[in-house]
């Protein structure tokens, strides 16, 4: 696809678990249409174009011909990981390293776990090779490469049967040579099979760490690249011949022919989306710290933003568990992927997490969920297990009449009968009581998402602002501010697709690094001057190629440090200054020393401090939607509920927990208003509730501002 340079308009689609969001933005005038539809696992695809058309549908003045370029985030590549449907793969390595996937790393997610089991390599080892060659750690051959042997190695892999081929050899970071040899003699005798070299994908030290990376990239690369392939010729049959963008991990996004070259960039593209859309949005209004909460039908997602940009971490795995550690998915229990990620925690609770009592006698939510097909009770899809949104609609939180803006009805009798049956009598609750209970065993786990995203990181939630937003996250978070601390909470608007806005306010972002090892009193100025200057070279021919999307390239350079002896280092920003010099290394020693301290409580001045990788990031800037304030209403800032329904809040002293509560309708509140809690509001892709002792302020964006009554 080519970009249209007459486009006005602009489309993201984010693909949840169990709903897919649309968004489309008129470049313009800021208007922003939304839309919603119910995934469709089993061709994502489908619900993707669903989404895009229901959004043509829904203003029939935007023409295909006027799409600048459509925006995608998807799980595709994660959820091929976790379900154990990758491409079968066969792994090229250094003689006397094949079973370098097999022992890993020596690392436990729980030191006390005696039942931890790692997961097994997604290469088995009748798949892994080994040839004849040896480079030293500074790039020199020690062993030539083995020709004779290459070719036979070639063979055993033609008659495998492989979709793909990862090769990593010992020192390749410093010197690719024999990795390209070796792809261009497998490419020779197998044109048809993805070949991913590591010294193309991650030229960074740690063997261990590169080789998995890279495995990961070929094993989902032929999943990713017909998955996006299908998008493209759905776009291209609905007349849309825009440029297809598609998220990364990082926060940025990059080409759809990049993404199936490359797609480790691209496993946690669906929840960096919301990130990046509560950092645009906290930035915007003043506020550059704030907590992300993103809670789905499937997920929730926290994430902290400190002075209006993510925690990007390099240290995370895929397909593990939330945990207290860096990363998505908690550091070693899964696959480690040594590319950068926005630094954010996932757990099990989404909308559709299904409740359950397990053989103790014990509540429990999650982390199984009933996800779009069959969904939760109350949808009436088939569902027949007690979910979130079941007690949610139980507790009078949802209008049964009202959920998806009137687009589906809800079974209110049906949610109560399931949550009766399996949860209420067998724990001798009322109904109420076990729904309660229900959303505040989520509600912990949340909490707790918060917290290790925060506090854990060094930083107080009291200094941050809760941004909530998905299909669910509204319904939620001013209770989760509640009980972390927070006493601020913002919910945008449309926070039930805020994600595909997310995709709509980002840039083109592509990643560059170079491995020194070195110390800063023994280093050469001009190294890093020569190492930076090839890394932008490289980064202005991939934008040149790459980012039709987007302005010219803009550089941000960083680099990775440690305590001299220390096995893991620090990002730090580099300084902003062109020339290189003693200065120029002081102030970076410094920025590493209070980095440190940050993160881990102490600083050594007196030690000595290494450079480990320099990291350099190209981004084109792509102009941003600008948010479109409320029509004036004069001085009536009045709001008046369109109704009042019973619902059940148990931190209030009302009779059983029940509180008349008011009902407004969200579309009507002008800015300026100003009313206290409990209150519930409703829009279409979502519910917002408003606990009691709480204070509710539309700001002249229409956003919600939240507060805790001092």
């Amino acid at each position: 696809m080519t970009a249209n340079s007459e486009g006005r308009y602009r489309i993201g689609v984010d693909i949840g678990g169990t709903f897919t969001d649309g968004t489309l933005v008129d470049s313009t005038t800021g208007r922003v249409t939304t839309s919603k539809v119910l995934s469709t696992p089993s061709d994502p695809a489908s619900g993707f174009i669903s989404a895009v058309q229901k959004l043509l549908d829904l203003d029939d003045s935007v023409k295909p011909e006027d799409i600048e370029h459509v925006v995608h985030a998807t799980t595709v590549a994660t959820n091929a990981i976790i379900e154990g449907k990758t491409a079968k793969t066969a792994f090229v390595t250094t003689e006397g390293f094949r079973d370098m996937l097999e022992i890993a790393r020596q690392i436990r997610p729980s030191l006390y776990d005696l039942q931890f089991e790692k997961p097994a390599p997604l290469v088995p080892r009748q798949l892994c090779f080994e040839v004849p060659e040896r480079l030293d750690a500074k790039g020199q051959v020690v062993t030539p490469l083995n020709e004779a042997a290459l070719d036979k190695v070639v063979d055993r892999i033609a008659e495998s049967g492989v979709e793909a081929v990862a090769v990593c050899l010992l020192h390749s970071y410093r010197n690719g040579d024999h990795e390209q040899r070796i792809g261009k003699a497998i490419s020779a005798k197998l044109p048809n099979v993805i070949i991913s070299l590591s010294s193309d994908v991650v030229p960074e030290f740690r063997e261990y760490l590169r080789a998995s990376t890279t495995v990961i990239n070929s094993s989902v690369a032929p999943i990713v690249s017909t998955y996006l392939a299908s998008i493209s010729e759905k776009l291209q049959e609905a007349k849309i011949t825009s440029e297809l963008l598609v998220m990364q991990s990082n926060g940025g996004v990059y080409p759809a022919e990049a993404a199936s070259e490359n797609p480790v960039f691209m496993v946690e593209s669906g929840p960096a989306a919301g990130a990046v859309a509560a950092a645009s949005l906290g930035t915007a209004l003043g506020h550059p710290n704030v907590i992300s909460f993103d809670m789905g039908g499937t997920t929730a997602k926290a994430s902290l933003i400190r002075n209006g940009k993510p925690n990007i971490t390099k240290d995370y795995s895929v397909g593990g568990a939330a945990q207290s550690g860096t990363g998505a998915f908690g550091g070693a229990s899964g696959y480690p992927i040594r590319t950068p990620v926005v630094d954010l925690v996932e757990i099990g609770a989404g909308g559709g997490s299904i409740a359950w009592v397990d053989s103790g006698g014990a509540l429990r939510v999650g982390p199984q969920s009933a996800g779009a097909d069959p969904g939760p009770v109350c949808y009436g899809l088939g569902g027949d297990q007690s979910t979130i949104t079941d007690a949610n609609l139980v507790l009078g939180r949802l209008d049964p009449e009202y959920f998806a803006g009137g687009e589906m009805s809800l079974n209110l009798e049906a949610a109560r009968d399931a949550i009766r049956i399996q949860c209420a009598e067998p724990l001798g609750l009322s109904i109420e009581e076990a729904a309660h209970g229900i959303i505040e065993i989520a509600n912990t786990a949340m909490v707790n998402a918060l917290r290790l995203v925060s506090v854990q990181r060094g930083h107080d939630p009291r200094d941050f602002m809760l941004v909530g937003f998905g299909g669910a996250g509204p319904a939620h978070a001013v209770r989760l501010a509640e009980q972390a601390g927070i006493p601020r909470v913002l919910i945008p608007q449309g926070p039930g697709t805020a994600s595909a806005l997310g995709l709509l306010v980002t840039d083109v972002r592509m990643e560059g690094s170079s491995t020194l090892i070195i110390r800063a009193d023994e280093i050469e100025h001009a190294r890093i001057t020569s190492e930076f200057d090839r890394l932008e070279a490289a980064g202005r021919e991939a934008h040149r190629v790459a980012a039709s999307a987007s302005g010219p390239p803009v550089f941000e350079r960083a680099i990775e440090m440690r305590y001299w002896g220390q096995s893991f280092e620090l990002s730090v920003p580099a300084p902003a200054r062109p020339t290189i010099d003693q200065t120029w290394i002081d102030d970076l020693t410094e920025s590493f020393h209070g980095a440190h301290e940050m993160a881990y409580g102490f600083r050594a001045n007196d030690e000595p401090v290494e450079l480990v990788n320099l990291r350099l990031t190209t981004i084109g800037k792509i102009a941003r939607p600008q948010m479109r304030k409320l029509e004036s209403t004069g001085s009536d800032v009045s709001v008046i509920p369109k109704g009042e329904r019973p619902v059940y809040f148990a931190e209030n002293s009302g009779v059983k927990g029940v509180v008349h509560t008011p009902v407004y309708d969200r579309s009507k509140l002008p800015a300026g208003a100003v009313f206290d809690g409990p209150a519930i509001i409703e829009e279409p892709d979502c519910t917002t509730v408003i606990h009691p002792a709480w204070t509710v302020t539309i700001d002249e964006f229409g956003n919600l501002v939240i507060e805790i009554n001092s």
